[in-house]
């Protein structure tokens, strides 16, 4: 699980940190001495039909719209931070699969282009 982001002074997502979880009684218990750390050039989330969780955007400073969901252009996909995009149901909100995979790709093809680009 995803605990933490690490940025750098520029504010560019450069790791994050995470725990291995256990499922149990219908709650994720954290196994502790599983803490590890990442380095990323690229972070995608996904959220299922849960609002995204604000930890993810308070750490990495995304703006979000009036319903709590990842501020971001249809068709665009990149969030309030350089190089972050979001979809789906993270984006829109709950929604169809069909929405999903259709935004799926489209967010792959700008990530594309960003980093062809960068």
């Amino acid at each position: 699980m995803t605990k933490s982001f690490i940025k750098d002074d520029a504010g560019k997502v450069t790791g994050l940190n995470t725990v291995n979880v256990d499922f149990k009684d219908g709650q994720l218990i954290e196994i502790e001495g599983s803490e590890k750390t990442w380095d990323t050039q690229l972070v995608l989330l996904s959220m299922g039909f849960v609002s995204p969780e604000h930890y993810l955007s308070d750490d990495a400073d995304i703006e979000l719209d009036a319903r709590g969901n990842y501020q971001a252009t249809y068709g665009e996909y990149a969030t309030s931070q350089k190089g972050v995009f979001t979809a789906g149901d993270c984006r829109r909100g709950q929604s169809l699969v069909v929405w999903a995979i259709h935004e799926g790709r489209g967010v792959a093809e700008k990530v594309d282009q960003y980093l062809t680009n960068h």
